[in-house]
């Protein structure tokens, strides 16, 4: 069965299955006898999203929405298959991202271009499209009706250019994809959370990406839903680290902007101090060595959006 938890206002995170337990989460919104989901996880996660659908008594004729909150795949690889199976449901994605759900190629071949075309193709498998009168683009202010539930489509770029976040207006709840950083559950101290940044390739921008987290701060609300993974509480002080850590994340790529070669190296250690000392800053429980194991992949992710985001002309 699913890993699902349940947050009230009918808000549910499905566990992807993605990587590792609590990892990737996909979030399912209920009202009354419709559902709308917010990002999709792979093809893999299909079953455990029918599964869940079942589970709450909803067919999937039900589900009126599957909103992207950015075509990364590890938030999008499943909306093809997903759609297929969800006959009523409209995509939703930022007009940036929607050729990429109708013609996949190009996503497709960025993400073999990080990963290798062999660990691509074992991670998501095959990217299947969508159908272009199934997709809705939202930009900006875009206003979704979910029964008598309205959600709100927030342009909110700085990880991605083509992302968005989602306002709930029965909760005042925000969806923000990877745009509010990572927030693993294995690092809670006591219910206290904490984030790190997201600034994987290829279009990490930290000026938007200060300005898209004030935008989500400004709109005052008592809890953030992140893909990785699930509900913050204690809005502010996250915003807050989330700031400064922005700021060191730009600081350790900058220092290794003209060490050539080993310019990656550079900036992968760099970040791993950083982590390091925001474990020793916070508290954090958990050994260094874990730490580092737990965190290896969005090092390595994040310093190869910071070097992408050097070469072009920062």
């Amino acid at each position: 069965m699913p890993s699902v938890t349940e947050y009230g206002h009918g808000i549910s995170a499905i566990d992807s299955g993605f990587g590792r337990p609590l990892l990737d989460a996909i979030h399912l919104i209920v009202e009354g006898d419709r559902a709308a989901l917010v990002d999709t996880g792979t093809n893999a996660s299909l079953p455990l999203v029918l599964a869940t659908l079942a589970d709450q008594g909803l067919a999937p004729e039900q589900v009126d929405y599957v909103i992207l909150t950015h075509v990364h795949l590890d938030h999008a690889g499943g909306a093809g298959a997903l759609m297929r199976a969800l006959p009523n449901a409209r995509l939703t994605v930022h007009p940036r991202g929607a050729r990429h759900m109708a013609d996949p190629a190009r996503l497709v071949a960025g993400t073999v271009a990080v990963y290798g075309e062999a660990e691509a193709r074992r991670m998501y498998g095959e990217i299947l499209p969508v159908p272009v009168a199934r997709i809705l683009e939202t930009p900006d202010g875009t206003r979704l009706r979910l029964g008598g539930r309205e959600l709100v489509v927030l342009d909110t770029p700085g990880h991605a250019r083509h992302h968005v976040c989602i306002r709930d207006g029965r909760s005042g709840h925000v969806f923000a994809g990877d745009i509010f950083g990572l927030s693993y559950r294995e690092l809670d101290l006591d219910g206290r959370q904490f984030v790190f940044p997201s600034t994987t390739p290829v279009q990490f921008d930290p000026a938007a990406m200060h300005v898209s987290i004030d935008r989500l701060l400004a709109l005052r609300p008592e809890a953030i839903y992140v893909t990785h993974y699930g509900r913050l509480r204690d809005v502010p002080r996250l915003g807050a680290d989330l700031h400064r850590l922005v700021d060191a994340h730009v600081d350790a790529a900058l220092r290794h902007r003209n060490a050539g070669a080993g310019r990656h190296a550079g900036i992968r250690s760099a970040l791993a101090e950083i982590l390091l000392a925001e474990a020793r800053r916070q508290g954090w429980r958990m050994a260094s060595k874990a730490l580092l194991e737990l965190m290896a992949v969005d090092l390595d992710l994040n310093a190869q959006g910071l070097g992408a985001w050097l070469d072009s002309g920062a």
